[in-house]
């Protein structure tokens, strides 16, 4: 393989939605989508009210690349070999001793097909028995269940086993359900329609513009979500305009992601959309448009006929391993691109740091960025292996970051970050006959602290 990757050798660009194009205000995304279960497992589940309740500090929980092990409440945060390097129960972070009495240097009991689980076809929660927290949605998700785990430990003096993940799974159908944004219910989808602003940023005018000059440059362009199609509409008006499907020559929501790619030979069909409701079953996609679900099997066969070519190279931008760039990568063959936030490093905006006598008088505590760093877990791209050693002698990478070397042609802090490039731009690849940061752009910057002093490691690679 070529070891540079460029858009002008592409003959389609595609672009994930959530995280990717719109890019969230994630203090505020976190904060809602937390409430949003919180409030639901309270109120009809019967949790503990002190879930409503979070301090600023809780929030430094949150950090991805986090696997929950549904049966015992435990967070794992694994190097690339399979082996846990820190772990907590609940909230509270166990001890290196724990961890060697608990794990030794053997895998993690999930990661059940061979030693190399980061080079397997899947992430951990295949088993069913896991998840694995890979985006800015998931996020608030772990915080809250870490709660609840803490909650139910106490409540139930030491409880071992946990059978909460039902009533999270009974949430994420109250507050996402596809009738939701439409019937205004739930906890999410009102207050977004209420303060869109507050929760997204609008695309530059950069971006705007690199839109348009794919388009003018002959690309085919596609947006593929999973959102419904009255969510993109709200999304895409916002961000890019009125005229923003304009930009797209395919565009395809309620994706099903990454059953979009996967499900082969049973591919889902695509449906024609009314009033965002979807109607007519397709056998095959004839003409580009707008679409609903379908799979990425048909959706290729039409990109032949558009471009003419038996064989077209698209590239598609996700944020997501799990649901974008493994499955599009591995399935279907396409050139991948992570847009990955920890790239854009511990930035403080005007409006951050403004002086606390000047905020309103009942505005509640900030909550940390999800793509900051996080003091429990360390850094999402290496970590150091306190029990083996000094500090400089083990530094590891992460289970995460061996995905995105293997699974990303490269990866990006957001679009913005190379919307003013030229499309002939040749961008390093990740390579196994690279260093393992060669594809990261504009470049790495690792910043991690050991578990037992303030030290702060510091690992750059341009």
């Amino acid at each position: 393989m070529a070891q540079h990757f460029s858009l002008a050798a592409c003959d389609v660009v595609g672009f994930d939605l959530d995280h990717t194009l719109c890019r969230y205000n994630l203090p505020e995304s976190a904060r809602l989508i937390y409430n949003s279960f919180a409030q639901f497992l309270v109120k009809e589940k019967g949790y503990d009210k002190e879930l409503l309740t979070l301090t600023p500090e809780d929030w430094d929980f949150c950090c991805k690349g986090l696997a929950l092990d549904l049966e015992d409440g435990t967070f794992i945060k694994l190097a690339a070999d399979g082996t846990v390097l820190r772990a907590s129960h609940g909230t509270r972070m166990m001890t290196p001793e724990e961890l060697v009495e608990t794990y030794g240097k053997k895998d993690w009991r999930h990661c059940t097909t061979d030693r190399h689980c980061a080079a397997n076809v899947d992430i951990p929660c295949c088993s069913g028995k896991c998840y694995f927290y890979d985006n800015y949605f998931d996020l608030p998700g772990a915080l809250l269940c870490a709660r609840v785990v803490d909650s139910l430990t106490k409540q139930n003096r030491g409880q071992k086993t946990f059978d909460f993940w039902k009533d999270v799974v009974a949430g994420i159908q109250h507050n996402f359900k596809m009738s939701a944004f439409k019937e205004n219910c739930g906890f999410f989808f009102p207050e977004i329609k209420r303060n869109l602003g507050k929760y997204v940023h609008r695309c530059p005018e950069s971006v705007k513009r690199w839109l348009r000059q794919l388009k003018d440059a002959g690309k085919i362009t596609m947006l593929i979500t999973s959102s419904h199609s009255d969510y993109c509409k709200l999304l895409g008006t916002y961000i890019l305009g009125k005229d923003f499907a304009d930009l797209f020559d395919i565009v395809i929501t309620n994706a099903l992601k990454p059953g979009f790619f996967s499900h082969f030979p049973s591919q889902r069909p695509f449906h024609t959309l009314e009033n965002d409701e979807e109607q007519e079953e397709l056998p095959s996609l004839d003409k580009p448009g707008w679409y609903s679900q379908g799979n990425a099997a048909h959706l290729y066969e039409l990109l032949k006929k558009m471009t003419n070519k038996p064989e077209p190279k698209v590239v598609y931008f996700g944020d997501s391993m799990h649901s974008d760039i493994f499955p599009a990568h591995h399935y279907s063959n396409w050139e991948t691109v992570l847009i990955l936030e920890e790239l854009r490093g511990q930035e403080v905006k005007a409006e951050e740091a403004e002086p606390l006598e000047k905020r309103g008088k009942y505005e509640p505590p900030k909550v940390k960025p999800l793509n900051s760093l996080s003091n429990k877990w360390g850094s999402y791209f290496i970590d150091s292996v306190s029990r083996r050693g000094n500090a400089e002698d083990s530094l590891v990478y992460t289970w995460s970051s061996r995905r995105i070397s293997t699974y990303s042609t490269i990866a990006i802090p957001s679009l913005e970050a190379i919307a003013e490039l030229p499309l002939d731009y040749k961008f390093t690849r990740f390579s196994t006959n690279s260093s393992k940061t060669a594809g990261y752009y504009p470049l790495v910057h690792y910043t991690l602290y050991s578990q037992d002093t303030d030290s702060k490691i510091v690992f750059t690679e341009k």
